[in-house]
């Protein structure tokens, strides 16, 4: 039903091209996603942003900052804990994103479609990153995500892990930036219809790459 009322949404707001795409990709397509890690218990000197930001627990008044498309996946209708935000000094929000423990994992596993590893007791899923528009350029992105991923503590967790596209330097450098390590490969891919997830060792040749694009 949800799927039926996100096509119908689109078409009314004539988003043909991005619906045909959705549907190409279906029929046959392979996407590739680095696994990231962050061991809490090694030292790290988090990045700044370019503005100060403190992180808190997200609100209901937050909300209304976060109405684009792209921010809003579903995660807060599905009620899923622990959505933190970056604000500034104003107690406006800049940049959201989700820390997921391991007592989640079955909210995570039916949400996401088996797009993650189930949690052990000793991890946390970051996920669903998103900086405002207006907030961008600051290099907000790794500060915020560097101490959310700390929060993985209140919640027993030692290592964080995150997943990000194979090509989306931007955010891998992000990544780096916020001492998280490539440590899984993520292979998905859709035949006719029907999508397979698995992980594996990263090969060679793509951690050359990734180090080669985030220097």
């Amino acid at each position: 039903m949800k799927k039926i009322k996100s096509i119908i949404i689109l078409l009314k707001k004539g988003e043909l091209k991005f619906l045909l795409k959705g549907i190409s990709k279906r029929i046959n397509s392979e996407v590739n996603a680095f696994g990231f890690k962050r061991d809490l218990n090694e030292n790290f000197k988090n990045p700044s942003a370019l503005i100060e930001l403190k992180i808190r627990l997200s609100n209901n008044i937050d909300n209304k900052y976060f109405k684009d498309e792209n921010s809003n996946l579903g995660l807060e209708e599905e009620n899923i804990k622990n959505c933190y935000v970056a604000v500034n000094n104003e107690d406006i929000p800049c940049y959201r994103q989700w820390l997921m423990g391991y007592k989640q994992n079955e909210k995570i596993k039916s949400f996401f479609k088996g797009s993650f590893p189930i949690l052990e007791k000793n991890e946390a899923l970051l996920e669903a990153a998103f900086t405002l528009p207006s907030f961008r350029g600051k290099r907000i992105m790794p500060d915020a995500m560097a101490r959310i991923a700390e929060r993985g503590n209140d919640i027993g967790a030692r290592y964080v892990i995150t997943f990000v596209d194979v090509n989306n330097i931007p955010s891998l450098k992000g990544c780096k930036r916020s001492g998280f390590h490539p440590y899984i490969l993520r292979k998905e891919t859709w035949f006719l219809f029907k999508r397979k997830i698995s992980f594996m060792v990263i090969p060679e040749c793509l951690l050359e790459k990734y180090n080669t694009s985030t220097k």
